[in-house]
Order: C-alpha cells, then structure tokens, then sequence
C-alpha cells in the first residue's frame, strides 16, 4: 500500500499488546532520530501503572500507529505518538490524539500535556488545531540535536466535546 492509497477503512483502535512491538518498533525506528527500545515500550505495558498505550490497527492486525500517554492524578501527560510512513498526512495522527483525548477523559483528567520539537511543524500544527496553547520551553531538551521542546498543554478537556 503507498501514501496515495492509504486509507481509514478498517482502522480500528485498541489497548497495545506486547505482540505488537515489532511493528510498533518499525513505527519507532523509522519516526524518531533516537527512538525507545523494546525495553523501555515493554517496561511501560507491564510495570508502568500511570501508562496507557493503543495502537491503531489497519485490518485488524497491521500496526498503522500508536500513541501512549501517563495520567496522574487529572492529568494526562502525552509520552509519544507516531504513524506508519504509509498513514501519514491522512489524519492518523488527529485520529490517535483523539483517542487518547477521549480516553483521558474517561479516566478523569481535566488537563494534558506534551513536548514537541519546534522543528516538528506537523505535530505542532496538529496539537495547535486540538487547542493546545504553548506554555514554555525546555531548553536543549532533545540530547540528539539539543533542540529545545516546546511545552503544549490543553485545559479544561472535559470541554472538549468527547464523550462515551
């Protein structure tokens, strides 16, 4: 399948399973200048208790992109979200934020948060259509290029319009 014929048919989403690494790995690989290693994926699916992980499934079983984040307390705080090369610019990644806006919800939180590369003008163009406003920066907070990250956050979710 190539970027012309990729599609939202059959898109499903669900909670990440450990089986689903290798092609969550292939996702991470591709997307990331220094991406997580199945360690650090596996420590958060079996020993991180403020971890939620999905996956978006293409036909049911092929891994289109995933997205993951913490909750604690009324927070969510987005630890990464990726889509395949074949998904991208079809609305995956919207797709996915959506999904873990609904899901923060439903776990009670009020707020979210997450860090971005300035130079990522995809994700922050993104995150600012879902209404996350710019609230700092991290400096040299990537150790790959020390680029600052760009401190995004989103209040009042509950107003958000997501509902079971």
């Amino acid at each position: 399948m190539d970027k012309k014929t990729a599609s939202f048919e059959n898109i499903t989403f669900e909670q990440m399973q450990v089986n689903q690494l290798d092609q969550v790995l292939q996702i991470e690989n591709i997307s990331f200048p220094t991406p997580w290693s199945r360690n650090s994926f596996d420590y958060e699916l079996h020993h991180n208790d403020f971890a939620h992980y999905i996956v978006a499934l293409a036909g049911g079983h092929r891994v289109a992109g995933y997205a993951g984040m913490w909750v604690i307390l009324d927070e969510a705080h987005v630890t990464n979200i990726a889509a395949h090369q074949e998904y991208r610019g079809h609305g995956l990644g919207m797709a996915l934020m959506l999904q873990l806006i609904h899901r923060a919800i439903m776990l009670g939180c009020q707020r979210m948060t997450l860090e971005v590369r300035p130079s990522n003008t995809p994700a922050l163009a993104l995150y600012t259509r879902l209404g996350f406003e710019e609230y700092g920066r991290r400096k040299n907070y990537y150790s790959d290029t020390r680029e600052d990250a760009i401190i995004m956050w989103k209040n009042n979710l509950e107003q958000f319009g997501v509902r079971s």
